[in-house]
C-alpha cells in the first residue's frame, strides 16, 4: 500500500506533467498506475525504502519480477520509462541526489536460465549417494556444500583445506576475477563436512598431502568433469530426469533463496556476481515466491 508521502510525490509529479506537457487524462492515469504498482512492490519488502529511497537494485528487481509474472517486453519498457521520468523529475527538484534508473535496461524476457531443481528434487539428489561407502559420503558432502553455498563446480573442486573456517562455519572462495568472498555453510553442510573431514578424507588421502578438500579414491583432488559425472549418476538414482547442467545446484540455490524472501543483493554477494544485473535473471525462475505474494496480498488471491 502506498504511503501518504508516496501518494503526495506521485501527485506532485502528475501535476507537473499536466502543467508542462498538457498530457491527456488517460496518459496521466497510466503513469499513476505504473508508479503505484512499483510502490506496492516496494511495500512488500521488510526494509521498504519508500519511493524516494529506492535504489537501482530495487528498480531492476521490480522489472525482473514483472517479467517473471509474464509482463511483455513492451510493457516492461513502458514501466521503466515511467519510473525514469519520475526520478528525473525528482532529481531536478532536488528531492533525490541520484537517479536510480541510470544504467537500467528493460529485462529481456527471452533470456531463460537452465531449469532449477525443486526443493523436493534437491532433497532426493542429496539422499542419492550411497552413505555406506566413503565415496558415497564424500559425494553427499560435496552436494550438501554445493547446495548450501551456491559455489560454481570449479570453485567446489578447487577448495583447499586452508579456505575452510569450520569454527565460524564459512568458506573463503576466490571466484572470477580473483575476487574473494565469504560464504556461510549452514548447519547441514557443516555437519556433513565435519564428518567427512574426520572420517573419510583421511582414508582417501592415505600418505598423500594433497591440500584439496575433496579427494578421489587415489587421494588426488577431484576434477570438475569427474564430479559432474557423479552428479548425473546420482540424479539418475534419484529419479530426476529433467536436463541438468554443472550449475544446476547453483541455480537451485539462488532460486530457492529468492523463493524464501532473500534480498537480491544478498544473493548477489553469495554468488560472487560483480554486477547485480547478472543476479537479477534468477528472479525469472523464482515464480513460486511471486505467486505466494500475490495469493497473500491480492484481495482476490
Amino acid at each position: 500500500m502506498a504511503t501518504d508521502a508516496d501518494r503526495e510525490q506521485i501527485g506532485h509529479f502528475l501535476d507537473a506533467l499536466w502543467m508542462e506537457r498538457g498530457l491527456a487524462d488517460n496518459t496521466l492515469a497510466a503513469y499513476r498506475s505504473d508508479l503505484e504498482g512499483f510502490v506496492r512492490w516496494l511495500a512488500r519488502r521488510p526494509d521498504c525504502p519508500g519511493l524516494l529511497g529506492a535504489h537501482r537494485a530495487d528498480i531492476m528487481g521490480y522489472l525482473a519480477a514483472r517479467v517473471a509474472a509474464g509482463t511483455s517486453r513492451r510493457t516492461s519498457a513502458r514501466l521503466l520509462s515511467s519510473l525514469r521520468r519520475f526520478y528525473r523529475h525528482q532529481l531536478r527538484q532536488g528531492a533525490i541526489q541520484q537517479d536510480p534508473t541510470v544504467r537500467v535496461d528493460a529485462p529481456n524476457a527471452s533470456r531463460p536460465l537452465p531449469d532449477a531443481l525443486t526443493e523436493s528434487e534437491v532433497e532426493k539428489l542429496l539422499a542419492a549417494p550411497e552413505s555406506a561407502t566413503r565415496l558415497g559420503r564424500r559425494d553427499q558432502c560435496m552436494l550438501e556444500v554445493l547446495y548450501a553455498t551456491g559455489l560454481r563446480v570449479s570453485e567446489l573442486v578447487g577448495l583447499t583445506l586452508g579456505q575452510l573456517n569450520r569454527r565460524q562455519g564459512v568458506v573463503r572462495v576466490t571466484g572470477k576475477g580473483g575476487r574473494d568472498r565469504l560464504v556461510p555453510l549452514g548447519e547441514a553442510a557443516q555437519d556433513a563436512l565435519d564428518a567427512y573431514l574426520a572420517e573419510d578424507r583421511p582414508s582417501l588421502a592415505g600418505e598423500r598431502r594433497d591440500p584439496a578438500v575433496f579427494l578421489t579414491a587415489r587421494g588426488h583432488g577431484m576434477t570438475r568433469q569427474a564430479f559432474w559425472y557423479r552428479i548425473r549418476q546420482h540424479a539418475m538414482t534419484a529419479g530426476i530426469h529433467k536436463p541438468l547442467s554443472p550449475h544446476t545446484l547453483r541455480h537451485s540455490f539462488a532460486t530457492h533463496l529468492l523463493n524464501h524472501g532473500a534480498d537480491l543483493r544478498v544473493v548477489q554477494m553469495l554468488l560472487g556476481h560483480s554486477d547485480l544485473s547478472t543476479t537479477q535473471v534468477y528472479t525469472h525462475v523464482a515464480r513460486a515466491r511471486l505467486q505466494a505474494l500475490h495469493a497473500e496480498h491480492h484481495p482476490r488471491g
